[in-house]
């Protein structure tokens, strides 16, 4: 039997790059996959017809989750198409890829940033953690990252915008508990299109990093499938407002 064997599962921004890897992910343990998107419509419906081709249910959803109606859309919308929800993955967020120092700041930034991190995140879990609770059970997982721990110089408000989301995991997993859980993953540095195309990564910034991780290899989009995977099933069963790094030995957390 596979961990997610006929649960129903909603990925936001899976139109493309991590998002649409986690989707397929999903669907490969065995659940059915609603497909979030914002403006990637063409990478939405090739992750939705490729999960359907896999024998899965799916289908896509449009929405800007900074904007309350546009979440209560999606949430509405899944919940009628599937009848229920099992699992959430928030993987939606900003990494200001285009800025390459803190010296480069605007206020346009900071406020996109922290709307998308935080407000996003926030009406998310909001929308759909009510209504598992009103079903009875469900898992949560927020998609953060290793900078709550180490900080970025380079895009503070980054950093600002993903210790947002561990408030708000600790947060909901009190209020949801004990039906719903609610958990973080925070991967280090993966090599997406958008890190790829970025300036310093492609200027010294990569080999820099691979120097000085522990187990010597940037992350794939892959080598993160199987800590999503653990928060969404049942195997996490007893982890709830956890946060799990997740970046080659990047950062060594303390006790």
């Amino acid at each position: 039997m596979k961990r997610l064997q006929d649960r129903y599962a909603l990925v936001t921004g899976a139109g493309r790059g991590l998002g649409a890897v986690i989707a397929k992910s999903l669907a490969e343990e065995g659940a059915h996959v609603a497909i979030h998107y914002n403006s990637s419509a063409e990478g939405a419906e090739a992750v939705s017809e490729a999960i359907r081709q896999s024998g899965r249910e799916s289908f896509t959803v449009q929405g800007d989750i900074t904007k309350w109606a546009d979440v209560k859309h999606v949430a509405e919308t899944v919940f009628s198409r599937f009848g229920r929800l099992d699992v959430l993955v928030n993987n939606v967020g900003d990494m200001a890829s285009g800025q390459n120092s803190w010296r480069e700041i605007t206020e346009e930034a900071i406020d996109h940033v922290l709307a998308v991190d935080i407000k996003g995140t926030m009406l998310m879990i909001h929308e759909v953690g009510s209504r598992m609770l009103d079903q009875g059970s469900g898992s949560i997982v927020n998609i953060g990252s290793r900078v709550v721990a180490a900080g970025s110089p380079r895009a503070p408000q980054y950093a600002a915008g993903k210790y947002g989301i561990i408030g708000l995991t600790k947060s909901y997993a009190l209020a949801f508990a004990p039906k719903v859980r609610v958990n973080t993953l925070g991967p280090g540095f993966i090599e997406t299109e958008r890190l790829l195309a970025r300036k310093d990564w492609q200027t010294g910034r990569r080999e820099q990093i691979l120097s000085q991780t522990p187990l010597k290899h940037i992350a794939q989009p892959e080598d993160v499938m199987g800590p999503v995977l653990f928060l969404a099933s049942e195997d996490s069963r007893h982890i709830t407002g956890g946060f799990l790094i997740c970046d080659g030995g990047l950062t060594m957390m303390g006790a």
